[in-house]
């Protein structure tokens, strides 16, 4: 192995770790204030917010940062404590693990790469000192690792000889729990649905937080700076208009969903006429939208709208949202929307190029306003970000309030 691999390795190891804890920051930021902007916000098309809020910026409620970080960690303490002695058997065999790992990584990079430069169409700058660092690290350690075929049998020993290690025992053992705590303890967005009354009855609406006054005011404070976009704002005697970007295979689209409704039913329930939300079509397929990889998408929005008209438009897209997964085929949205709305697939298949027409009517709109992915929202022109949904419903309230419609 030559005298530079180590050095090359630890510093390509060293970017990795800290873009991904950089980026866990900007996540964690985004998560509990909804006023933050990260320094890594450059432009419509280069900004990490985009892409860490969006439906591949986590796993389950993980960030993928989270995986970065762990990963980079891992390779980090390999490297450091493994390689010491270059010319020697044992720095070749952790360049070998070492490797392993960078192939893995690699095949994770690939993936999100994708995603974000072609699904979404954004370059997060964070995520892509990621991707270099990674396959830096993947071609460094294919020129110095030894015989990878022999690594399985070797594993146990190495395993053993790093309990027996002192310091290396402590490191393993501090990485697992760091490992474990950061999967655990990282904030999640709180995906809320109503609960059912202890009776049985109706379901009962979410229990909001309630705002301080600083934050009250820091919020409003936030709303009056932004710039509010022409397409997005209300018309006649509608004061207050929510406008959602929406596809019902985006799994970020359901959890705002779980968010949001509750909030939105009850400001229609008090203020009807005044206060509107709108369900916009954005679907990331590229027969009717933006392009992308959801190959029902187009469908579910054409189902939704014949839905809506015999009055079943809720119903379908809580069914949607509720059964929302990406192996999803025509003939199963056919099959819920003759359920839910007794349209047929005879109707379905007569009507569906002229109502495909709106879809993709909605989907050039959302270009024209700044939409790159989903899910994203307007309130009053206001491209909203998604906020925890006490500071969506203050917000809506407060407009409300400016519109003179509450005191």
């Amino acid at each position: 192995m030559k005298s530079y691999t180590r050095p090359i390795l630890i510093v390509l190891s060293l970017v990795a770790l800290g873009a991904s804890v950089a980026a866990l920051y900007v996540h964690y930021r985004l998560l509990s204030d909804p006023t933050y902007v990260s320094f890594c916000d450059v432009s419509a098309t280069v900004s990490c917010e985009s892409v860490l809020q969006s439906q591949y910026g986590t796993v389950a409620g993980v960030p993928v940062a989270a995986g970065g970080a762990i990963w980079s960690a891992l390779v980090l303490m390999l490297t450091v404590l493994g390689m010491r002695d270059p010319k020697s058997e044992t720095a070749s065999r952790v360049a070998g693990y070492v490797f392993v790992l960078a192939t893995i990584g690699l095949a994770a990079v690939f993936y999100y790469a994708y995603t974000s430069f072609f699904v979404l169409k954004q370059m997060c700058p964070l995520c892509t000192a990621m991707y270099v660092a990674v396959v830096g690290i993947f071609v460094v350690a294919a020129g110095a690792a030894g015989s990878v075929a022999s690594l399985p049998s070797r594993l146990g020993q190495d395993v053993e000889a790093v309990g027996k290690s002192g310091t290396a025992a402590a490191l393993a053992g501090a990485w697992v729990v760091a490992s474990i705590a950061l999967i655990l303890l990282f904030p999640r967005e709180q995906v809320l649905t109503a609960q059912a009354s202890p009776e049985g009855g109706a379901p009962q609406p979410v229990q909001l937080e309630t705002l301080t006054p600083e934050q009250m005011t820091e919020w409003e404070q936030w709303l009056d700076q932004q710039p509010r976009v022409e397409g997005a704002k209300p018309t006649g005697e509608v004061k207050v208009l929510v406008m959602k970007f929406n596809d019902y295979q985006c799994p970020a689209c359901r959890a705002t969903y779980g968010f949001y409704k509750d909030i939105f039913d009850k400001w229609e329930a008090k203020h009807p006429g005044v206060f509107k939300y709108e369900a916009r079509d954005f679907p990331l397929e590229s027969e009717c939208g933006a392009g992308g990889s959801h190959s029902a998408a187009c469908e579910e929005a054409v189902a939704v709208r014949l839905a809506r008209e015999k009055g079943r438009g809720k119903e379908l897209e809580a069914l949607l949202f509720d059964k929302q997964s990406f192996s999803l085929t025509r003939a199963d949205v056919v099959k819920m929307l003759d359920e839910v709305a007794k349209v047929p697939e005879s109707e379905f298949n007569s009507r569906y190029a002229s109502v495909v027409e709106a879809v993709r009517a909605d989907s050039q709109l959302g270009t024209k306003l700044g939409v790159t992915g989903t899910p994203t929202f307007f309130l009053n022109g206001i491209k909203v970000p998604t906020v925890r949904p006490a500071h969506f419903d203050a917000a809506i309230a407060y407009e409300l309030k400016k519109a003179g419609v509450m005191p």
